[in-house]
């Protein structure tokens, strides 16, 4: 009874907080990623955020973010495999960094477009083949065009070249995106990750992409809660289900 008692003060009080995360139409922030891919947004001047993506195999993924300059944004992540769960904590080799900047801000006729780079994979990391289980992004670009339709529809693509490439699978890399609002405060995320890079020599993947679905719900001022859903095509030959349950939650707030 005290659990359920707790849940319900926390549901109650996140409902009287606006929602300024980054669901719905209210949204505050832009998407700096969907699920796994990055996208053409970038953390506002003066802002921090910190996020956490929980995983299966008891990956914990933290990263911390701050808005340096107008239009480019800085990062440091960190995690490791069994967190959560039993068995021995298996500690990423090194932290990973995320760099961005605007090139081209949005306009009626042109998308946003920014550059950057992301060491940052998910999943379990392979020490033989030097590689997360998902690949980190690597070298990026990435452009995003906002349309009004029933709330927002948000169209994202992406070319990337990942530095992760002991597996024998050296190529460039698409993707592509999307985000719809639903009311205020809720937005249902999907990518589509080719996997170019990831479907010869030693690569994990089948050559199917990753399809990843997601949901985010701003709860209160700058807090956004998810769940994800990875690789609906079974697409990595090493896991033997249809989809991968994740929980995402991002906190921002302006520094001054």
């Amino acid at each position: 009874m005290k659990k359920i008692s707790l849940l319900s003060l926390f549901i109650l009080a996140s409902g009287l907080l606006s929602a300024q995360g980054t669901g719905g139409t209210n949204a505050k922030f832009e998407y700096r990623s969907l699920i796994d891919l990055p996208t053409a947004g970038v953390l506002s001047k003066g802002y921090a955020g910190v996020s956490v993506d929980v995983m299966p195999f008891g990956v914990v993924i933290t990263k911390i973010e701050v808005g340096v300059f107008e239009g480019f944004s800085f990062g440091i992540s960190y995690g490791g495999t069994n967190i959560i769960g039993t068995g021995s904590i298996e500690w990423y080799k090194l932290p990973a960094i995320n760099v961005r900047a605007r090139i081209i801000n949005e306009t009626e006729a042109l998308p946003a477009l920014s550059i950057g780079f992301d060491s940052q994979g998910k999943g379990k990391y392979d020490k033989y083949l030097e590689r997360f289980l998902i690949k980190s992004p690597g070298f990026f670009a990435a452009a995003a065009k906002n349309f009004e339709f029933l709330g927002y529809l948000s169209i994202h693509a992406l070319v990337n070249y990942s530095l992760e490439r002991q597996d024998g699978d050296k190529d460039l890399n698409l993707g592509v995106g999307v985000e719809k609002t639903i009311g205020d405060k809720v937005s249902l995320i999907g990518e589509y990750d080719f996997a170019v890079n990831d479907n010869t020599g030693s690569a994990l993947g089948k050559g199917n992409g990753y399809f990843n679905l997601g949901l985010r719900w701003s709860v209160g001022d700058g807090l956004t809660l998810g769940i994800d859903l990875r690789d609906l095509l079974q697409n990595n030959r090493f896991v033997g289900h249809s989809a991968d349950r994740g929980i995402f939650v991002e906190y921002l707030k302006a520094l001054f």
